[in-house]
Formats: C-alpha cells, sequence, structure tokens
C-alpha cells in the first residue's frame, strides 16, 4: 500500500486528530438529518403509499447534494411494470492514480407492522436510553447518513487531487427484493463501476465491537400446497380415515428437520466453520429465546447461523381459530424459507427443497410446490488492501479490534455486484447491532456507535486514498 498525504495509515496522529475533530463537528446535523428521514414513511411495499418513497428520494438527493459532491441525480431503469423505484446516484470523479469507491445504501424501510407493538410511533423518532427508535433507524437510513456524514467531513479537507472517487448509490427497493437491480446495474453499468464498494446494510459484534461481514447465506423460498379433499366435509361423519390438510401439512414440515433440528433436506452443504463464536447465553438474549427452549441444531451456534442452511415456515394459511367449525380443512398452504450455505447454487438448493417435498407427502396427499424468489450468497476475499484499511479504521474509531463475522442473513444484489464487478472489493459494514430490531417493532440505532460507524467510515475513505486503484483491481471502463 502506498503512502498519501490524505492516508490516515501514513499521516500520524495530527492527521488523525483532525479528522476526528472534523466528524464530531457533524454528528448533531448527521442525527437531526437522520431523524427527518425517518419521519418520511418510505415503505415500498406496493400496498403502500409509493409517493412517499418519492419523497424520500428526493430528500436523500438533497442530503448528498449538501455534502458539495457535484454531480447528484434522482434515477430509474426499465419501463412499465419493471421500472425500479426511484434511486439516488451522487458521483465525485477519481483523482488520477486514485480509486473510485462505491457507496450502497437505501432508503426505503420494512412495512411498520401494527403501531400499538410500539412503544412509540414507528415514523416519529424517539430516543430512549441512548437509542433512537423508529422504523428505518438501523436498517438502513443510517447507513444513507453515514455516507453523508463521511462525505461531509471529507470533502472540505480533500484538495482536486486528494482522497478517492466517490459514486454514491441509494436505491429505493432493497426492502421488497431489489428486483430491478440487475436492470439498473445494466442501465448504468459505467456510472457505478468502483475499484471498492462499500455496502452499509450489515451489523455490528455487539454494541462497541465493530465488525465487517465477510459471508453471507443465501436465500430460495417456495409456496407449498396440500390438498387431501375435493370439499370440507364434517370431521364427526368422515374423520379418521383422512388426515386433514392442516394435519397433513404440519406432518409435511415436520420432516423438513431431523430429530437434533439440523434441516433433514439432502443435498445441501454447509460452509467452512466460522473463527469466531457467538455465546449461546449471547444468542438467547438478543433473539429473545425463551427459558426452557432448547437451540435446535448441531455445531456452535455461529456454525448454525452463518454457515449451515435453515429452513423456517414464514407463512400459513389456516382457519382461524375464531372461526374454526368441526370440519375436516380440505387443503393448506406455507411459505417455506430456506437460507442456504456460503457457496451453495440455489437452483440445486431449490431443486433439493423441491424434492424433498414431494417425497415426504403424508399418506398420499397431494403436494404441490411453487418455487418463489432466490438469492445467492457471499463470501468476502478477506486478503485485499482494502480489506486492511477496513478493519485499522473501523478498529480506531470503536476502541476496539474489529470482529470478521459471518451473517445469517441474505443480500442477493452483492452476488450481482461480484459478477458486474469481479475486480472489486467488496466491505459489507453497518450500523445495527444485535438489539436493533430491524423489520421488527421497536426497531432501533444505538447513538453512540452510530457515531462511532460515522468516524470509521470517515476513516476508511481517507485511508483508501493510499490504495492505488490498480491494487484493488479496477472494473474495465468503456
Amino acid at each position: 500500500m502506498t503512502s498519501s498525504t490524505s492516508s490516515t495509515s501514513s499521516t500520524g496522529p495530527e492527521r488523525l486528530a483532525a479528522l476526528r475533530a472534523a466528524s464530531a463537528a457533524q454528528d448533531a446535523a448527521t442525527r437531526a438529518d437522520l431523524e427527518a428521514l425517518v419521519r418520511v414513511p418510505s415503505v415500498s411495499a406496493r400496498a403502500f403509499d409509493q409517493r412517499h418513497v418519492e419523497a424520500s428520494a428526493e430528500a436523500v438527493a438533497a442530503l448528498l447534494r449538501s455534502t458539495g459532491v457535484p454531480e447528484v441525480e434522482v434515477r430509474r431503469a426499465g419501463e412499465g411494470a419493471g421500472r425500479s423505484a426511484p434511486a439516488v446516484v451522487a458521483h465525485r470523479p477519481a483523482p488520477a492514480g486514485r480509486p473510485t469507491v462505491l457507496l450502497y445504501a437505501h432508503h426505503d424501510v420494512q412495512p411498520p407492522g401494527r403501531e400499538e407493538d410500539w412503544a412509540s410511533p414507528p415514523f416519529e423518532p424517539v430516543e430512549r436510553d441512548g437509542r433512537l427508535y423508529g422504523r428505518g433507524t438501523a436498517d438502513d437510513k443510517a447507513g444513507v447518513l453515514a455516507h453523508v456524514h463521511a462525505l461531509r467531513t471529507l470533502l472540505p479537507l480533500w484538495g482536486p487531487q486528494d482522497g478517492v472517487g466517490v459514486t454514491v448509490f441509494v436505491e429505493g427497493e432493497e426492502e421488497v427484493g431489489s428486483p430491478a437491480f440487475g436492470t439498473f446495474l445494466a442501465a448504468h453499468r459505467e456510472r457505478l463501476a468502483a475499484d471498492v464498494i462499500v455496502v452499509a446494510d450489515s451489523g455490528n459484534w455487539r454494541v462497541g465491537v465493530p465488525a465487517i461481514t465477510t459471508t453471507l447465506r443465501g436465500l430460495v423460498d417456495c409456496e407449498v400446497r396440500v390438498d387431501v379433499l375435493s370439499h370440507a366435509v364434517h370431521s364427526g361423519v368422515n374423520g379418521g380415515p383422512v388426515l386433514d390438510a392442516l394435519v397433513s401439512m404440519s406432518r409435511l414440515l415436520a420432516t423438513l428437520h431431523d430429530e437434533a433440528g439440523d434441516v433433514a433436506v439432502q443435498g445441501l452443504h454447509a460452509a467452512q466453520a466460522p473463527d469466531v463464536d457467538l455465546p449461546e447465553a449471547t444468542y438467547r438474549a438478543d433473539a429473545g429465546v425463551l427459558e426452557g427452549v432448547r437451540l435446535a441444531g448441531t455445531g456452535s451456534v455461529a456454525d448454525r447461523l452463518w454457515t449451515k442452511p435453515a429452513v423456517s415456515v414464514v407463512g400459513l394459511d389456516a382457519t382461524p381459530v375464531d372461526a374454526a367449525s368441526n370440519t375436516l380443512v380440505p387443503s393448506a398452504r406455507a411459505k417455506v424459507s430456506m437460507r442456504t450455505a456460503p457457496g451453495q447454487d440455489p437452483a440445486a438448493a431449490m431443486a433439493a427443497l423441491r424434492r424433498h417435498l414431494l417425497a415426504n407427502a403424508p399418506f398420499g396427499a397431494r403436494v404441490t410446490v411453487t418455487e418463489g424468489e432466490s438469492g445467492r450468497s457471499f463470501s468476502a476475499d478477506t486478503t485485499s488492501p482494502a480489506h486492511d484499511v477496513a478493519r485499522a479504521a473501523f478498529a480506531e474509531a470503536y476502541g476496539e479490534a474489529t470482529v470478521e463475522m459471518g451473517m445469517g442473513g441474505s443480500i442477493p444484489f452483492i452476488a450481482d455486484l461480484v459478477a458486474v464487478y469481479p475486480g472489486a472489493s467488496i466491505l459489507v459494514t453497518g450500523v445495527e447491532d444485535p438489539d436493533s430490531r430491524a423489520h421488527g417493532a421497536d426497531e432501533s440505532l444505538h447513538l453512540a456507535d452510530f457515531a462511532r460507524a460515522c468516524l470509521g467510515e470517515v476513516l476508511l475513505l481517507d485511508g483508501l486514498a493510499g490504495v492505488p486503484a490498480a491494487v484493488t483491481g479496477a472494473p474495465p471502463r468503456s
């Protein structure tokens, strides 16, 4: 790694002190802007008013213009029903010989769910005990503001030939699976090309301890239908010889795991076990596991979360208890979601799941499997110079060594980035902690950690100025 007058790795304590002071000076404005953005209910699910997503994109564009980035615009890709939600793209050209860094985040959010489950209104940010509560505070409007914060801090300190090139891409449909991501990437491939890609949509090891996510599981899901009767019949007159559809569905779903709780679907694989483990007591507390409930599966907790497949039933159509009658239910539907190990081919995983469900139909029940979404897993090359800079930057910002961890969740569009920009170093960072409750009621952001994450990104971008573009593997530009 070469030296640079803009790099924290070569300029010593004076530069570091200046960056810390400049970052701290932005903290109050960053928080205020985050709160304002959270108040925009930018739920991208199509059942919600999409005008709020439009307003959110315009708000993000205004924030990026406030940093002094020379080029900012709201863009779309595709046509008709396949047209993408509004994304914001900003760009600062790279000085000669310096890398370009793509900063990713998303401005759309999950539906809030039932408001009565929240201690305070989901789109009115409220601070309690050092945490900021509200939908999108952590996932992922804090990621958006981390990018804004870093640029506000650094651009006044960088001369025209200092620092790095920066492209910011803030999409508006991540929470509905980024359906137009590939189309957008194809339409704007040259504009988004980068040497280093920072995806600010993950989490940290725990409050006060930073992490870089190095592996993500993939995802496949399907709808399963079980039919046993052509129509509903009296459960007393006809019950016994035929198991109703809900019992049949329950028996089928129970075959997805063995007696130890490991996934029983044949044809799946596990990745290499991680180097770090998550204590069982910590996991139980973070996940809210009830007392007396034993953990399922074998291997370490981290192994079960990050490198082995997992199967969940995330939806089930059934007669509500209050509306139930003494009737044999003729058919039932369930949505089965499977997280796949890093390196698992999603098509092979879907085929294995289908085979298993069809082969285990109880008592000859008619089983129909309709394939749903799929997404590839991710494994990072952690030996890149960009990862070295990132580990040092976040360790400096937090005062704790940076942990390299896996993540049980999936970010399928990262596979698209890898395919289009194979030479780029991809850093998956984030602001969440185990108590952020992203997607759930009372989603929150630890404010002190947010300030540290913002400083970490400042140090990261400044440090990357010392990594020549040729080292990071610049993608070809036509």
